[in-house]
């Protein structure tokens, strides 16, 4: 057996075996591929600071819809890695490779229709957002990543589809030499070529391009891979289509969903304390989403082995993993918490490091303080939700998402913030509360979900 085979044979072994060693070891790459991710998002918001708040808060404006289409590729991949997983834990090869196949050319559909449908429309959408005078830098970055759509939706649903037969370490390999080039190429092209904020989107670009193109030469040059995504491999079938779909629709939407509650909050912002308010919760909400990949490394880990588990019909297996990702979940959590809560002050000094942006600092500071909340309120939520993706019932994840984030936080960051004045504070205090009850909301219905496919086995 080659060595290539052997590390095959090791993950395939990894998702079919003890879960509490599968979330482990299937969470530690997820989790630092995901912050190298943010790591060079963060990156590009320390760099465009630099130019002021009007470009940090053009950053704001176009982050929820620059979200919508990482969702896409996001999306695509947790359906396929929802089939894959399943079809493995089923042992049925053929169907895995079939899948990985359906996938790439849903990639390729996607990747021609997003820019086609939301470019023509990005200044518009901008101005009903209020982005105000930051209109022209929100264009410059915008129509830079919009346009060059499929590099996002290729790197999401091959990361995806190494995730699936247990290979995240390599998918975490290529989001490594990614993020290091971003951090490199940010000032580059943001201040020795003078791009500005453009600057920033093509070095974001370029980057999840070069991912690209690396899990590409794994899968298509090196073969080195269990699936077999080649055209042999293919045969249409609506059944993977519903499939794909019944996971991938409802996480893009659920994508949408928290993109529009961000764009909400942004006009709840503006609307009690201005635009300086929304330029503090895009880089507040940049550190909150850093702290928050340890958790979505559980989550992530925990969608492939509820897939394994359910392929495979071991349902108490199910139950297991899904009470060991929570308990791992929380006490990760508490000490992102702590650290968050406790180091807020310096934490709020990267993105106030010039003249223009110094202001910032006290305000930021401020916000993670309240945000450090929002990690101990959405374990047992996220985690249930994933176990929903995992398993094939997306609907239920999104019907979850879409009662939290689109009723609940709008309606309480609403009625604390505006209708009882209590500003930005309320606004964020809102939305943790939010998170907390549709968090209790998601688990109970788990719970009672896995406890019906144990008493119908």
């Amino acid at each position: 057996m080659s060595k290539n085979d052997d590390r095959t044979k090791r993950n395939i072994e990894l998702i079919r075996g003890d879960p509490k060693i599968a979330i482990r070891k299937l969470s530690y790459p997820t989790m630092l591929s995901m912050f190298l991710v943010m790591l060079y998002n963060i990156a590009d918001s320390l760099w465009v600071a630099g130019l002021g708040s009007n470009a940090l808060a053009a950053l704001g404006f176009i982050s929820p819809l620059f979200f919508i289409i990482v969702n896409v590729g996001n999306g695509i991949g947790a359906g396929a890695n929802s089939i894959i997983a399943r079809a493995i834990g089923a042992k049925n090869k053929p169907l895995a490779d079939n899948s990985a196949v359906h996938s790439i050319l849903i990639a390729v559909i996607l990747s021609v229709l997003v820019p086609v449908l939301l470019v023509p429309f990005l200044k518009e959408i901008l101005l009903l957002m209020g982005v105000g005078s930051s209109l022209q830098m929100g264009l410059d970055y915008g129509n830079v990543v919009f346009i060059c759509t499929f590099s996002f939706i290729f790197n999401g649903v091959l990361a995806a589809i190494l995730r699936s037969e247990g290979d995240a370490t390599r998918s975490m390999y290529a989001v490594a030499v990614t993020a290091v080039l971003n951090i490199v190429l940010d000032p580059i092209f943001i201040y020795v070529f003078g791009m500005g904020v453009g600057g920033a989107a093509w070095a974001s670009v370029i980057s999840s391009l070069i991912a690209c193109f690396v899990m590409a030469y794994w899968i298509w040059v090196n073969k080195d891979t269990y699936l077999n995504i080649t055209r042999s491999a293919f045969k249409y079938d609506s059944y993977i289509l519903k499939q794909i779909g019944l996971v991938a629709i409802p996480n893009m939407a659920e994508g949408i969903v928290f993109s529009v509650m961000m764009m909400v909050m942004n006009w709840m912002l503006t609307l009690v304390a201005g635009t300086t308010a929304v330029a503090v919760y895009t880089s507040a909400g940049r550190i909150n989403q850093l702290a928050m990949i340890p958790l979505i490394g559980v989550g992530t880990a925990m969608l492939t082995v509820a897939g394994a588990a359910y392929g495979a019909k071991d349902y108490d297996k199910l139950e297991f993993s899904h009470k060991y990702a929570i308990k791992l979940s929380y006490i990760v959590s508490i000490i992102l918490c702590i650290v968050m809560f406790f180091g807020s002050d310096y934490i709020a000094l990267l993105f106030a490091y010039t003249d223009q942006s110094a202001m910032l600092a006290p305000l930021i500071s401020e916000v993670l303080k309240i945000l450090c909340l929002f990690l101990l309120a959405v374990p047992a939520g996220m985690i249930s939700a994933m176990v929903f993706q995992g398993i094939g019932k997306g609907v239920i994840s999104f019907v979850i998402t879409l009662f939290r984030a689109l009723l609940l936080e709008i309606a309480l960051a609403y009625f604390f913030g505006v209708i009882l004045h209590l500003g930005q504070r309320g606004i964020y205090g809102g939305m943790v509360l939010a998170a907390a009850i549709g968090s209790v909301i998601a688990y109970i219905w788990c719970r009672l979900y896995i406890k019906g496919l144990k008493n119908n086995s």
